[in-house]
């Protein structure tokens, strides 16, 4: 099996499945022993996290993926600054989980403003900023074309423009890919999932800057400061915390992938990579879908495009104007730390004989 869908979810690492198998069971709000090591466990986790950000562990929430924790930050930061406003600036290639909840801002009387890809710079977002303006949401890796934006540079324009603006970002593509730190920027909510990092699925973290609030979507016992309570998933956070000791990726097999199909006839590649982990092709011999069942009969699975788009023509490559012919033939190609040398030039060769 050749595995070229890391974007979508990566492999659980032994480390992260032996942390996970062997975690306590004691629920971390318990008073006993069992609770208080699983809390200690659980500070420590936080604490490692923290580090790797460059920031403080009070500012770490877990949540259960990179969904709830854009929704929090969406929802929880633009409610909490109606009274001043009721704007919002994100973009239209954002994750579903993004745009969507920005729709549930404006049912609720917000207005949002969608940046196209070629705004997503820091003129584009200053020139849509106003007075009412709360929150601005803008990711850092695209999930289906691996663009790279100026997230840092946006966020400290905006902050120079009107310092009370909130400022979101989605890194679930960008943690462990790219360079994130925080202890120098104005980024105020930044969203991680654990199952992109050969974590388990169903955890997540929420960094929310301290001094920023942010009202709660889940109420109850007052777990993780009171902004998401419920018991803690023990396992799942001891194993996204397994999963931190990583090096940053390099665009060494992406750029080797991207220069042993730029020859092919047939294959077009759709945008020069700049994460060092997503390319994006099209191949117009046929369907997206009967592109991917063609290449898993030979054991190598691709993504048809977001693994949330379940089927429908990408907005994101309809956003960046691609060629509605090539956008229908479009699969994702993502690579892990796990991908060796092997299976891209096994995948070129592959796609040589099939489509070239």
């Amino acid at each position: 099996m050749i595995y070229l869908d890391n974007a979508a979810t990566t492999k659980m690492c032994e480390a992260a499945v032996n942390a996970y198998i062997n975690a306590p069971f004691g629920n971390p709000s318990s008073l006993h022993g069992l609770g208080i090591r699983a809390e200690g466990e659980i500070k420590a986790v936080r604490e490692k996290l923290a580090a790797k950000l460059g920031a403080n562990r009070e500012e770490i929430i877990f949540t259960s993926g990179g969904s709830e924790s854009n929704n929090t930050a969406i929802l929880g930061a633009a409610r909490a600054k109606v009274r001043r406003g009721k704007h919002v600036i994100t973009t239209g290639v954002e994750h579903a989980s993004v745009l969507e909840t920005c729709k549930v801002l404006e049912r609720e009387g917000f207005e949002v403003t969608y940046l196209a890809p070629d705004e997503i710079t820091i003129s584009g977002v200053l020139k849509y900023l106003r007075d009412d303006t709360v929150l601005v949401s803008v990711m850092a890796v695209n999930n289906e074309v691996g663009a790279i934006y100026p997230i840092g540079e946006i966020a400290k324009a905006v902050k120079g423009k009107n310092p009370d603006i909130i400022f979101h970002t989605d890194a679930v593509q960008a943690f462990g890919k790219i360079p994130l730190n925080l202890r120098e920027g104005k980024v105020d909510l930044l969203s991680l999932s654990a199952h992109k990092i050969h974590g388990p699925k169903g955890v997540g973290a929420l960094y929310i800057r301290k001094g920023v609030r942010v009202l709660p979507l889940v109420n109850g016992g007052g777990q993780e400061k009171g902004l998401r309570s419920g018991t803690e998933n023990v396992p799942g956070i001891l194993a996204f915390g397994a999963t931190l000791d990583f090096e940053q990726m390099n665009n060494g097999l992406i750029n080797r992938l991207k220069d042993g199909l730029a020859g092919v006839s047939g294959i077009h590649i759709l945008r020069e990579p700049e994460a060092p982990h997503i390319l994006s092709i099209s191949i117009p011999k046929y369907p997206s879908e009967v592109l991917m069942r063609i290449l898993e009969d030979k054991g190598i699975y691709v993504s048809s495009g977001s693994a949330c788009s379940k089927g429908k023509r990408s907005y994101v490559l309809t956003a960046y104007k691609v060629n509605p012919k090539l956008i229908d033939s479009a699969i994702r190609v993502s690579i892990s730390k796990d991908t060796t040398e092997a299976e891209i030039y096994e995948f070129i060769n592959t796609v040589k004989e099939l489509f070239g």
